[in-house]
């Protein structure tokens, strides 16, 4: 299903971790498969990436789009991060099973997170709470699929 280089960026993750001090952090969650990814940046004046982790729960694509996205992103500008998209973070990966790419979808979004939380501290800004239908994390979807999403659980588990 995987192929050699997903593996080794699931078992051999690189930048894991959180960090105290981050100049931005992005959180987004997929409330239909359960993952949930999380980037911390630490930028310069220059606003270069100097530094990047990521916590993520979820599966092996997961753990690896989150890990590639931070290789990627290390060292550049804080604009040239955000040119990355999804396709970018696959292809890197030598490509993902169709039905795992919302995984490298959230490591996109995730990065673009961090970034808008960085501005919005670097700005002073009230940086915007996070919305009370899905998760810890907007991801960006239709808040009537994830209003279905959870009043279907609600109704499985009760």
């Amino acid at each position: 299903m995987y192929n050699e280089k997903v593996i080794d960026y699931f078992m051999n993750p690189r930048n894991v971790g959180g960090m105290a001090d981050a100049s931005g952090v992005g959180e987004v969650g997929n409330p239909r498969c359960g993952d949930v990814m999380k980037i911390y940046l630490d930028v310069d004046e220059n606003e270069v990436i100097r530094d990047v982790k990521f916590e993520t729960f979820g599966c092996a694509a997961a753990i690896a789009t989150s890990s590639m996205a931070t290789e990627m992103v290390k060292g550049m500008t804080i604009d040239e991060a955000l040119k990355i998209t999804n396709k970018d973070v696959a292809g890197e990966l030598g490509g993902l099973p169709p039905e795992k790419l919302h995984c490298s979808l959230l490591a996109e979004e995730a990065l673009r997170a961090a970034v808008e939380n960085y501005r919005e501290r670097k700005n002073n800004q009230t940086v915007t709470p996070p919305c009370s239908i899905c998760c810890d994390g907007c991801s960006g979807n239709d808040h009537e699929e994830e209003e279905a999403f959870i009043a279907e659980t609600s109704r499985v588990a009760d």
